[in-house]
């Protein structure tokens, strides 16, 4: 059963950094693309970054230059480094295996305020 469990989130201030963690098991991990989405309240969920497996990133607009998605196939953990938070980074950041057998992890919340 594949299981994706989020961490690193937290109340920061605007222009803080924080860094998201996402610990995959059960699942086939060097060989499989990953993405951060986020969900900010009353919106619907949106696509942040996706990495291959080769750790080439893409990044969404809003987030391009600020954000910087990484891998680490030996700890089987994905991550995103948010640097520079406005308030509209606030949301609930979601990991997510792509392909497949995609599967999503239970989300971790970020809040910035100013």
């Amino acid at each position: 059963q594949v299981q994706l469990v989020e961490s690193g989130g937290g109340f920061v201030q605007v222009g803080e950094n924080v860094r998201l963690s996402c610990v995959v098991s059960g699942s086939t991990f060097s060989t499989v693309h990953f993405a951060w989405y986020r969900q900010a309240p009353g919106k619907q969920r949106e696509w942040v970054a996706s990495i291959t497996p080769s750790s080439v990133p893409t990044y969404a607009g809003s987030v391009e230059g600020r954000f910087t998605i990484s891998r680490d196939n030996g700890k089987k953990e994905v991550y995103l480094q948010m640097n520079s938070l406005k308030p509209e980074d606030t949301a609930v950041y979601y990991c997510r295996r792509l392909g497949t057998f995609s599967a999503w992890g239970q989300g971790t919340q970020v809040t910035v305020s100013s």
